[in-house]
């Protein structure tokens, strides 16, 4: 991770952003362009017949939706549904869209997180810069009868029956402001009006109204090469650890307290990682997240091992959905 973004990243989650301050009215000019652009485009949006369930976040960078949308997926299925999810496939270059992600995609092609989203829910996965027109394919390709928009907050073009959103328990809203000078893309108000609001990890903050509470446990080590599984305490405490995610602090923390001691090794979010990128002249053990092992398939060697997690959510998480999603089905009656 370059040293100008890290220095940008510890202003924004630093309560005085100190010389981003002086950025103050290109503050003024996004937040007037994000409200205007907001209402001009939820005008405008076209009601879609099957429930859209809209996952994202109010600031920039991994709060852990994707997790997420992961253990959403499988409730509906749980439930009865035929989820799909939309995506606007980040980091991909598909040739074509809508594109359709099955587990057998790359990286290149749908990006990372919806190919992870693919291979771990089981459901149709569309991705595309029009998640309308990615909606469309889902509901004609596959008859799905509920969606899930990932990271799709701000996509307001598709008009939503359902909002969860989702903050980071340890950084919280950062220093508050909205870019350039703070991380947020929409201001802190904007939690207020969501349904449902997830809190990854335990609060350290105060967000203003009620929160459930989400935990990414960890299960055993998956090596990318051979997918040979092992507990981390087989492993010897001294790793290197890659992460190219939203906040790789946090998985760097959760190594340490798995009993490792790892070197570790940022890069941005969304990284496109090559060979050389994750060897390190010797023969300890690398470990990433899942989503960055599913980049690095193609070049991993017998040393590369990803850490999946799952989403552990509370009961009252799923009732509160459930009402929601009741309160539909009694509207289109």
């Amino acid at each position: 991770m370059s040293s100008l973004h890290q220095r940008i990243e510890r202003a924004w989650y630093r309560r005085n952003p100190g010389i981003l301050y002086l950025a103050w009215p290109l503050e003024a000019f996004y937040r007037s362009v994000s409200t205007l652009r907001r209402l001009w485009l939820k005008k405008r949006a076209i009601p879609q017949l099957t429930p859209v369930i809209v996952v994202g976040n109010i600031s920039v960078g991994g709060t852990g939706k994707t997790p997420l949308v992961i253990a959403l997926v499988h409730w509906l299925q749980a439930q009865g549904y035929k989820p799909g999810v939309v995506s606007r496939g980040y980091g991909g270059q598909a040739s074509h869209y809508p594109f359709t992600v099955t587990r057998n995609s790359s990286a290149d092609d749908a990006g990372d997180e919806p190919l992870l989203i693919a291979r771990e829910a089981g459901c149709p996965v569309v991705v595309g810069p029009d998640r309308v027109a990615a909606l469309g394919k889902l509901e004609r390709d596959f008859a799905c009868n509920i969606v899930v928009s990932d990271d799709g907050l701000q996509h307001y073009a598709l008009k939503r029956d359902i909002e969860i959103v989702v903050v980071d328990g340890a950084r919280g809203l950062g220093n508050g402001h909205c870019l350039p000078v703070g991380p947020l893309r929409e201001p802190g108000w904007r939690l207020n009006t969501a349904d449902i609001l997830v809190v990854n990890g335990e609060a350290e903050h105060e967000f203003g109204r009620s929160a459930h509470t989400m935990l990414l446990e960890p299960r055993r080590l998956v090596n990318i090469k051979t997918g040979e599984k092992m507990a981390v305490s087989e492993l010897p405490p001294a790793v290197h650890a890659v992460a190219g995610i939203g906040n790789p602090r946090r998985f760097f923390t959760t190594l340490i307290e798995l009993g490792l001691r790892p070197i570790t090794h940022s890069f941005v979010d969304h990284h496109q990682y090559t060979a050389e990128d994750i060897e390190f002249g010797d023969s300890l053990p690398v470990i990433m997240t899942e989503k960055d092992a599913v980049k690095c398939a193609g070049f991993a060697s017998d040393k590369h091992w990803y850490l999946p997690v799952t989403a552990a959510l509370p009961a009252a998480f799923f009732m509160a959905l459930e009402s929601k999603i009741n309160l539909l089905n009694e509207e289109d009656r």
